[in-house]
């Protein structure tokens, strides 16, 4: 697993937009799966969405299904996060990690995390 910086947060208003990117420093292997996961105070940190790189299998969280869209670009050894209409539910620090397999428990190499505010 390799080191991953998340980027992009910020302050949005309700119903917007952004769109977050975690690039990892080196070659992951192909094998993997990427996952974006968030923190909201007081909460736990939850499943956002996930993709393989190998075949871009994705998967989503039921709170983000349709708004949100996790991409990856292998070329780059980036992952991106669509996110659109944004509600203050979605106020949360952002994490990105990898994982060798869709296992939850699995996820590691943790990012730094980027802070998504939604003002309403």
């Amino acid at each position: 697993q390799v080191p991953l910086v998340e980027s992009g947060g910020g302050l949005v208003q309700a119903g917007g937009s952004l769109r977050l990117s975690c690039a990892a420093s080196g070659r992951t292997s192909s094998n993997y799966v990427m996952g974006w996961f968030r923190q909201a105070p007081g909460k736990e940190r939850e499943f956002v969405a996930g993709i393989s790189w190998s075949l871009g299998t994705t998967s989503y969280a039921g709170s983000v299904k349709g708004r949100f869209t996790i991409s990856r670009d292998n070329a780059k050894n980036t992952v991106y996060l669509q996110m659109n209409s944004l509600n203050s539910e979605d106020t949360a620090v952002y994490y990105c990690a990898s994982s060798p397999n869709w296992n939850i428990a699995a996820f590691g190499s943790w990012g730094q995390g980027t802070q998504v505010t939604v003002s309403s």
